[in-house]
């Protein structure tokens, strides 16, 4: 997916993957992922998508600071 927020494009095909969570199991509409990116540039940003019943029912990318991004990836242990 790509997306540009305030004239920087956001690519997830064109970004590193840093960590990915998955919340549910394949088909369960409340499941989801959140995948964390980092561009060429340094910026990072969240990439999201789920079922129809999740917080996030709809594809979209999420620009985050990299204090923000630690944050996330402290979330995860």
């Amino acid at each position: 997916m790509k997306k540009i927020i305030c004239k920087v494009e956001y690519d997830t095909e064109a970004s590193e993957l840093i960590s990915k969570r998955t919340v549910g199991e394949f088909g369960d509409p409340a499941g989801y992922e959140e995948s964390l990116y980092k561009t060429e540039g340094g910026k990072f940003f969240l990439y999201t998508f789920g079922g129809p019943e999740s917080k996030y029912a709809e594809e979209a990318i999420k620009r985050m600071s990299a204090a923000n991004a630690d944050k996330w990836l402290a979330e995860e242990k």
